[in-house]
């Protein structure tokens, strides 16, 4: 199958689960669209016994296998969806918790690792599995970070106060980084790549990555801007956008940078004050209106990949019943990670109870961990991560993402949901 006709088998199917979707669940469109294809993969995977004579699964594992989710969203969409997700933050309310943002996307994230880590370990040891703790820690780092795609796109529609909006959306984008990061630390550990490697090493390679996608983001958005000072094309605003979105994430890459990080600091540039003498009100319209398109198409497109991957998995009656504990595991791991990672913030001016139970429930995992997860290295080990991983995904998005808006109206009655 060539580029153009995967392209518009991937849009027809997409549109066509929107459209169902809008005459039957009525539901988000990402939402919706993921659960038809979920539904259509389950189809397929009963019916391909029934019929042995021809392969159901053959063409949408083609399409899949053709696509290659880990490699197409971590090194290419993924810099387009952080960087649309990153100009939509309002930088004041951003600035105003930026101490509450960093802790919750770093010390949160890491906490979180830690203690799904250990609980997974636990769990598995007492369920007659015993897993090596490396590979624990691994499960970990793929179910830690929020996921940006899910979250920026809730947000949209819950209607919560600016500032606690910030921090959720910036929590997600930047501890989606700080994840891939870890991952990458873990992942080398697990496998033997990376061991001998002593603990300043890895303290040393985490903020090389880190902090040098920080600072390289904030040169290119600033480059940027200063091209586009002075010159009131929308055209030329739009492809200079796309140019600094992909090309500081490949350079941050080529670098050893995180990428992650330094598309969604390049994004937030043009949120700064700075921005606003660049563009006057009809360009930056024009702009939003441009990356919102682009981040919806994108946004549909990655759920409905999410739904199709299950044909990748096995299910075992272990993986099924580890992944029913490890559900509720990582919600509770979630809302430790945010009480623990912000007590020395000081969150003096909010209820602290309805700020834990947002976060904890908004916590959506999405595309980043599923791609983690099939990344992984062929073997039992990955036989059994992938399918709790996946389990842990399509919950959060399904489940949380549909009750957000009744959890969020029940802690903020005085908030508008979006249409």
């Amino acid at each position: 199958m060539d580029t153009i006709s995967l392209f518009a088998l991937l849009l027809t199917l997409a549109a066509g689960f929107s459209i169902l979707n809008h005459h039957t669940f009525r539901v988000p469109v990402t939402i919706g669209v993921l659960i038809f294809s979920l539904l259509a993969s389950l189809l397929v995977m009963i019916l391909n016994p029934l019929i042995p004579a021809y392969d159901l699964q053959a063409l949408p594992r083609s399409m899949l296998g053709a696509i290659n989710l880990p490699t197409a969203l971590l090194n290419g969409a993924l810099s387009l969806l952080l960087f649309a997700g990153a100009t939509q933050v309002n930088i004041g309310h951003l600035r105003a918790k930026l101490a509450s943002v960093t802790a919750l996307s770093v010390l949160g994230t890491v906490l979180a690792v830690a203690f799904l880590a250990v609980a997974a370990w636990y769990v598995f040891s007492l369920m007659g599995h015993t897993v090596p703790f490396a590979w624990c820690i691994v499960l970990g780092a793929i179910l830690a970070p929020t996921d940006p795609v899910s979250v920026v796109g809730m947000l949209k529609r819950l209607g919560l106060p600016g500032p606690l909006q910030a921090v959720f959306a910036g929590e997600s984008l930047f501890n989606d980084g700080v994840g891939v990061v870890i991952f990458g630390v873990t992942i080398g550990l697990a496998t033997g790549e990376s061991q001998g490697m002593a603990i300043s090493e890895i303290a040393l390679s985490f903020c090389r990555e880190a902090l040098g996608g920080g600072l390289l983001g904030a040169l290119t958005g600033w480059i940027a801007l200063r091209v586009l000072k002075g010159q009131r094309d929308p055209h030329i605003d739009l492809l200079t956008s796309l140019a600094l979105a992909t090309g500081t994430f490949s350079i941050a890459n080529q670098f050893g940078m995180s990428g992650a990080i330094a598309v969604v600091v390049a994004g937030l540039c043009f949120g700064t004050s700075y921005s606003h003498s660049v563009f006057d009100e009809a360009s930056r319209k024009e702009l939003n209106i441009a990356w919102t398109l682009i981040d919806e198409v994108l946004n549909v497109l990655l759920f409905m990949l999410i739904g199709f991957e299950i044909l990748e998995i096995t299910p075992h009656l272990f993986t099924v019943m580890a992944t029913l504990v490890v559900i509720p595991l990582s919600i509770a791991v979630r809302a430790l990670s945010v009480l623990f990672s912000t007590l020395p913030v000081h969150l003096r001016q909010w209820d602290r109870g309805r700020v834990l139970g947002i976060l904890t429930w908004g916590g959506l995992r999405g595309g980043i961990s599923v791609s983690l997860a099939l990344g992984l290295p062929p073997g039992g080990l990955r036989d059994l991560l992938l399918p709790i991983c996946y389990g842990v995904v399509v919950f959060t998005i399904i489940v949380q993402g549909l009750t957000m808006e009744r959890v969020a109206r029940t802690l903020y009655p005085t908030s508008t949901p979006q249409p």
